[in-house]
């Protein structure tokens, strides 16, 4: 009769795929909702990655917690269905831009004025939690293109080269899309944020 120990019977509940709903769903969820903005998108490919993660879990070895496990497969679940969009919808390179703000970048699509600084030091609020909720707002905010090129390459940390496949774009309109994003971000994280007279 084999004995087990307490670390390993956590290790076995961890990849009881029966628990993974419970334990890591609604991480999962958020994570996937946050990419796509779609609640019914992040379902089916909160449930793919389920199903994905059931099919592979011969191949689990242990070196990352299921939980990071799980999400590294609902990433490649929600670049899949990015691509698949991109490949159906067109992206207009000056979405619901203003002709003035198109002005403000130079034929080589660099920007040819450097932003404001910060009112206020956004590396001391990344640890609060109430600074997240304003984050999403703003995030969910944007323009499709604009969120998907920023959640891709800046929160996803795909390479240039990767975001560009996935979005079927160039490495200029990334550029762009991104320079863009990182303006809007900053401009509606610091009017949420920031109180009158602050």
């Amino acid at each position: 009769m084999e004995l087990v120990t307490d670390e390993q019977a956590v290790r076995r509940a961890a990849v009881d795929p029966e628990a993974w709903v419970d334990a890591h769903g609604d991480y999962l969820f958020r994570y996937a909702l946050l990419r796509l903005q779609d609640r019914e998108a992040a379902r089916d490919a909160v449930q793919e990655t389920f199903l994905a993660g059931i099919g592979s879990l011969a191949r689990y070895d242990g070196r990352v917690e299921v939980k990071h496990w799980l999400r590294g497969i609902l990433r490649f679940k929600i670049v899949d269905r990015i691509r698949k969009q991109a490949r159906e919808v067109v992206i207009d390179p000056v979405e619901d831009q203003p002709i003035l703000e198109s002005l403000l970048f130079k034929a080589s699509g660099i920007a040819s004025m450097r932003p404001d600084p910060w009112r206020f030091a956004p590396g001391e609020v990344l640890d609060r939690e109430e600074f997240w909720p304003v984050f999403e707002s703003c995030l969910t905010a944007l323009p499709e293109a604009m969120r998907q090129a920023f959640v891709l390459k800046t929160v996803d940390e795909l390479s240039s080269d990767e975001v560009c496949k996935v979005l079927n774009i160039s490495p200029n309109h990334l550029w762009v899309l991104n320079h863009r994003a990182r303006e809007r971000l900053k401009k509606c994280i610091e009017s949420k944020w920031l109180k009158p007279g602050q």
